[in-house]
């Protein structure tokens, strides 16, 4: 199956039934089904990683991973200074959401060097109900897909944040 062949409103679905339909967990904590979600967005947007980082006390922290099985570059629970983050930088507003091809910012010295190529990235934080950052949700490949669709990954970080915010499960009840 080509990437494209898919109805993006079909993903979006998906992705809402997993997430929705997941018991409730204790504040802050990612839903059990979020490596699933990952690897169907890494699979769907033809990416070789996808993760969903969260930034406290200075440190962005791997809370979910999904790597392509060729590329088992990230570990959840890896942690490293936010500040060096392309997290950060998205967060911040220093880089954009999504970069077709990292390669040439990272070679101009513009972007801080991740040790391995990086063609796409997509980034978008996740906030929680009040507006404060949980963290990011992020994919990106070892090559460019200038096609791979940031809305998809916006929709879903605004569902993680959503499952995320304190009393998520009782505003939905009702």
């Amino acid at each position: 199956m080509h990437m494209l062949d898919y109805n993006p409103d079909d993903l979006d679905v998906t992705i809402s039934e997993m997430l929705v339909a997941t018991s409730d967990s204790a504040d802050h904590e990612l839903p059990e089904v979020v490596p699933a979600v990952l690897k169907l967005l890494r699979k769907r947007l033809g990416m070789d990683v996808a993760f969903v980082s969260q930034i406290a006390d200075g440190r962005r922290t791997f809370k979910a991973v999904d790597n392509s099985p060729d590329f088992p570059l990230l570990q959840p629970g890896m942690s490293d200074p936010a500040e060096e983050s392309w997290c950060q930088y998205v967060v911040e507003g220093r880089l954009p959401e999504k970069i077709d091809d990292a390669a040439p910012l990272v070679a101009a010295g513009k972007m801080p060097d991740p040790g391995f190529t990086i063609g796409t990235h997509l980034s978008t934080p996740v906030r929680l109900a009040d507006g404060q950052v949980y963290g990011t949700l992020c994919c990106f490949s070892r090559g460019v897909h200038a096609e791979a669709d940031i809305d998809r990954l916006r929709y879903t970080a605004n569902l993680l944040g959503e499952k995320l915010s304190p009393g998520a499960m009782e505003a939905s009840a009702h």
